[in-house]
């Protein structure tokens, strides 16, 4: 799916909405723990639920691999559940790989040719011969850490250089803006930092941001989308627990659609104030 695929996707659903499946054995309903795949039930019943609202999902890794090979197994078979359903879906493997070249080859050849996901999170500080890997296949896209939505984002991310003047998540920005272009990458730009995304799109103007921290971290969407809306919207917005976990009960994916289709709602007023639907 390029730039103009996803944008026109935003346009058709009238969404710019990732559903985080953050899957946590130990908080799904009880009543899937007696199948023969909890995790596997559990998605797919919220992606049925929220499917016509989303345009993008978006499984964290670490919640599927800390449940050695039925957690992987899980998260191939939603992979695969999504394709055969939802061929419109952008699919994002939330994983923050990064690593020497030899390794970096190794987790695109995981994601992109064995799970067939649209995009993967990259974290960028070992520079760019550890992104290119990802980068060499050609209709996926690589997401890089910008500017995160946790605490631990002022240790570094903030650092002043005293010869540019340029803050460490800007020079992340202005160094690796080259290494692709709008139609290959993204960045991750945390929904509780939005007061950055004005200074950040003046960086990388044409870029698709995505962006979690919403809903449960108390990120704004209103902010999100005043300082990072572009003319083709140019956002994802995450929301995982505030979805997903909207019911603990049997109606658990009743209440994720409703949840979801209250998000997609208060976006499309977004975008019809911005003139883009």
């Amino acid at each position: 799916m390029n730039h103009q695929q996803l944008f026109e996707q935003i346009q058709k659903k009238r969404s710019f909405l990732c559903v985080g499946l953050d899957t946590d054995i130990l908080k799904i309903p009880k009543h899937l723990k007696d199948t023969s795949d909890p995790i596997f039930s559990f998605n797919k019943e919220i992606i049925d639920a929220t499917a016509e609202f989303s345009v993008a999902y978006k499984p964290n890794l670490a919640f599927y691999e800390s449940l050695g090979w039925q957690g992987w197994e899980s998260l191939e078979k939603t992979v695969h559940y999504v394709r055969e359903k939802y061929q419109d879906i952008f699919l994002i493997a939330d994983a923050k790989r990064g690593d020497i070249g030899n390794t970096s080859n190794l987790y695109a050849r995981a994601f992109f040719d064995k799970l067939d996901f649209d995009a993967i999170t990259v974290a960028p500080y070992m520079g760019e011969d550890s992104v290119k890997p990802f980068m060499t296949y050609l209709d996926k896209w690589v997401i890089l850490l910008a500017l995160t939505s946790n605490k631990g984002a002022f240790d570094f991310q903030f650092l002043k250089d005293e010869k540019s003047g340029d803050q460490l998540f800007e020079s992340v920005l202005k160094t690796s803006k080259d290494w692709g272009s709008n139609e290959s990458m993204m960045y991750v730009v945390g929904a509780t930092k939005a007061e950055k995304l004005k200074e950040i799109r003046e960086i990388v103007p044409n870029h698709f941001l995505l962006v979690p921290g919403v809903g449960a971290q108390g990120g704004s969407l209103q902010e999100v989308a005043k300082n990072g809306m572009n003319n083709k919207c140019g956002l994802l917005v995450n929301s995982s627990r505030g979805i997903i976990y909207a019911s603990a009960e049997t109606d658990f994916a009743e209440k994720a659609g409703e949840a979801a289709k209250k998000v997609q709602q208060e976006m499309e007023i977004l975008l019809s104030e911005s003139k883009l639907i």
